[in-house]
């Protein structure tokens, strides 16, 4: 998982990046379908050919190793895909954002817009236009990402981590440095 994830941006600025994130940051929010669903991390050709939602699966969401990597003091704050007023009013560091597409197999992940499915990007529009944010894109391939860059101030491609958040977390807290590397320049538009 560590070596796989890839860097998108970092900072809306080269001055100013955000990873690696801050482990003693006195509350942060995590949102997003992706944060706490094993069967999403895990994509199609699971336990099912399809694969599944939620975590029947053994192992780690990203939301539960975050909470194992942050000080105890830090407040971990989790909502599925709070509205602007919320995010605006709870005093947050910064957020962390997991959003991507459900699992599939073959022809049952047809997408041809390519865009992020399951209200991800609402989610993202609603918080990382309030404050400090990290996209997390789970995903079996690129997704259109250019209308969400100008509001986030990192994006990660963690692709389909499976069972491990653990290594999710290693990475963008700075446990480990950045690996992974496209074949070729994401796409733009489809």
């Amino acid at each position: 998982v560590r070596k796989s994830m890839v860097l998108l941006k970092n900072g809306k600025s080269m001055n100013k990046p955000l990873l690696p994130l801050d482990k003693n940051a006195s509350k942060i929010l995590v949102a997003g379908t992706h944060s706490d669903n094993i069967g999403y991390q895990c994509g199609g050709w699971t336990l099912e050919w399809q694969g599944l939602s939620g975590n029947s699966t053994i192992g780690t969401t990203i939301i539960e190793a975050i909470k194992l990597v942050v000080s105890p003091s830090t407040k971990v704050v989790y909502k599925k895909n709070p509205d602007v007023d919320y995010v605006k009013g709870q005093g947050f560091s910064y957020a962390i954002v997991v959003v991507g597409e459900p699992p599939y197999a073959e022809y049952f992940g047809d997408n041809l817009n390519l865009t992020i499915p399951l209200g991800g990007g609402d989610t993202i529009k609603n918080i990382c236009g309030s404050l400090k944010c990290l996209v997390i894109l789970i995903s079996g391939r690129p997704l259109v990402i250019k209308p969400y860059l100008p509001l986030v101030d990192a994006f990660v491609a963690a692709w389909l981590p499976g069972t491990e958040g653990q290594g999710v977390t290693d990475v963008i807290f700075g446990d480990y440095g950045f690996q992974g590397k496209l074949p070729r320049t994401w796409f733009k538009s489809v």
